[in-house]
């Protein structure tokens, strides 16, 4: 199976559509009772994370009917579901709604976030912002490219290496556990800014975008990382997961550190931040 550019342009409409009737629709208009929590009080998921899942399944059935889909709110019902995407000749990966703190909070950073995988090979990526209906896509070997209606594309290149003590981007240091935390946030002051988005959506956008130059995971989720690992890629930077080149997300690597140019060195980052 192959994907084309027009199939590329055919998800982006199918993502355009369920953002603009599932998620904005609902903006700043949800209900106590349509949010929800999983994992924990950190946690959420609300109707529109599971109205907009149901409506891309639907839509990417009629654009790719042969490839296994693989959603964060599908998994949670499901969690056999990602061992299917190792075998899986072609799967799509998708985040109905990443950043659904924000989300639920009324705060505009928030995305949806679609990758395309090839025999485990991520070759297509989408990050979406439904609020200003812009996105930055890439292909493997294709490049990494910002696009909006009546905008011409424009490709992008990540930006160049800077040292340590000026270097910007992002570590969500609530997700890292114990003392964790405290050695990753003693060792982001060595850094010129670190914070957190609270939306990987964003905050690989940033990094493609030549705004950061680096995000930090200590969690690997293929609907959190495919897309966007590839973006960065694509834009110049380079991906390391669990200490190795590279992302795979049929067995995903923590921690997933995304650097914005391939030049960066090793030294960029603390140790603290590149170890669980």
């Amino acid at each position: 199976m192959q994907i084309t550019p027009r199939t590329e342009e055919l998800l982006v409409e199918a993502v355009r559509r369920v953002a603009a009737r599932e998620i904005m629709l609902h903006f700043r208009a949800l209900g106590a009772g349509d949010i929800d929590t999983k994992s924990g009080p950190d946690d959420l998921v609300t109707t529109a994370d599971r109205a907009a899942e149901r409506g891309l399944a639907a839509e990417i059935a009629t654009i790719l009917p042969d490839a296994l889909f693989v959603g964060e709110e599908s998994v949670h019902a499901d969690p056999g579901l990602l061992d299917r995407l190792s075998a899986a000749e072609f799967a799509v990966i998708v985040d109905p709604i990443d950043g659904t703190g924000n989300y639920a909070a009324g705060l505009t950073i928030f995305g949806v976030i679609l990758a395309v995988v090839a025999k485990g090979e991520t070759v297509f990526g989408l990050l979406y912002d439904p609020v200003i209906d812009d996105w930055v896509l890439a292909r493997k070997g294709g490049g990494a490219w910002f696009a909006g209606p009546g905008k011409p594309p424009r490709r992008l290149q990540g930006r160049a290496p800077r040292p340590r003590a000026e270097a910007q981007g992002y570590v969500p240091l609530s997700l890292y556990k114990g003392a964790r935390r405290a050695e990753a946030a003693s060792a982001i002051t060595e850094l010129g800014r670190a914070t957190s988005l609270r939306c990987s959506c964003h905050e690989y956008r940033q990094v493609a975008l030549g705004q950061a130059d680096f995000v930090v995971s200590p969690i690997a989720k293929p609907w959190d990382h495919a897309a966007g690992c590839l973006v960065v890629t694509e834009a110049g930077g380079r991906i390391v997961s669990g200490g190795v080149p590279g992302y795979d997300p049929r067995a995903p690597e923590a921690p997933v550190v995304a650097y914005g140019h391939a030049a960066s060195g090793k030294d960029l980052l603390p140790p603290a931040l590149l170890t669980l």
